[in-house]
């Protein structure tokens, strides 16, 4: 019996990045990309300059997202980038920006 298709499965990523990601709309663009992608969750600024993400969509475009906040929007500089998958009960109803 084959396993969940990728386009139909949930998976929820926490993710931190870090580098020149304030001040640079980093998260402006992060919601914008999530809207495009479908995908759901938040996105913040944390204290120490970095910024949080939960990312939480179908398998497919979770991956395309973790993709692009490797490297984050044009004016961003990532030099650190760290994605964990979360089990979850929680269902997100949109992407959002803290």
């Amino acid at each position: 019996m084959p396993g969940p298709d990728l386009d139909t499965r949930i998976e929820t990523y926490y993710v931190r990045v870090r580098g020149v990601v304030q001040g640079v709309g980093f998260r402006h663009h992060t919601v914008r990309k999530a809207h495009a992608l479908g995908v759901r969750g938040w996105v913040a600024n944390l204290d120490d300059g970095s910024v949080e993400a939960i990312v939480q969509g179908a398998a497919n475009q979770v991956d395309l997202m973790l993709e692009w906040l490797r490297r984050g929007p044009p004016h961003a500089r990532v030099t650190d980038f760290h994605s964990e998958e979360r089990y979850v009960e929680k269902r997100y109803e949109r992407f959002e920006q803290h």
